[in-house]
């Protein structure tokens, strides 16, 4: 009589085993994989907070407490050999105030010639005294994608008197 020795695999338990480890190895490497990418977009937005967060102190620093005038309307750089893929825009303009003079005009009752007048006054006021400025970092991936980034500021004249009648300094 034969012994049978039963203590191998067979070939099909090799292939079952195999296949279940290939799936393992298969859902590791998808996961990893996007998890590597996750990774590096919340680098590249760190880099880019922090980047926007100077750039937003350094203008602060530049034009705070100085005329509007003084504030130039365009300017963009790098920066710098430390981040090559980055760079930077600000762009300024005049405060648009919304005409609010039809909401007034809305309501019940309507408005009065003099309540339009101060609103106007006021709206024309605050496009003087106010002036917007939008800083960008811009991030330009391995590929060649842009992404922009943006914070928008206003730098407020304080030292412009608002136009009531009876104040010093005010106008008509």
């Amino acid at each position: 009589m034969r012994n049978k020795n039963n203590s191998g695999f067979t070939l099909l338990e090799v292939i079952i085993a195999v296949a279940i480890m290939a799936s393992g190895i298969l859902v590791l490497s998808m996961s990893w994989s996007g998890t590597y990418q996750k990774l590096r977009k919340t680098q590249t937005n760190t880099e880019v907070m922090a980047l926007l967060e100077r750039k937003v102190a350094e203008v602060n620093s530049k034009y705070q407490g100085k005329p509007l005038d003084s504030i130039l309307e365009s300017e963009e750089d790098n920066f710098g050999s430390e981040y090559p893929q980055y760079s930077w825009k600000m762009e300024s303009r005049k405060f648009e105030m919304p005409d609010l003079t039809g909401l007034m005009t809305a309501k019940e009752g309507g408005a009065d010639g003099m309540e339009l007048q101060i609103m106007r006054t006021f709206t024309e006021h605050l496009s003087k005294t106010i002036k917007e400025v939008k800083i960008s970092v811009i991030y330009k991936s391995p590929k060649g994608k842009e992404q922009i980034y943006s914070v928008t500021q206003f730098f407020v004249d304080y030292d412009k008197e608002p136009p009531v009648p009876g104040l010093p300094g005010a106008g008509p």
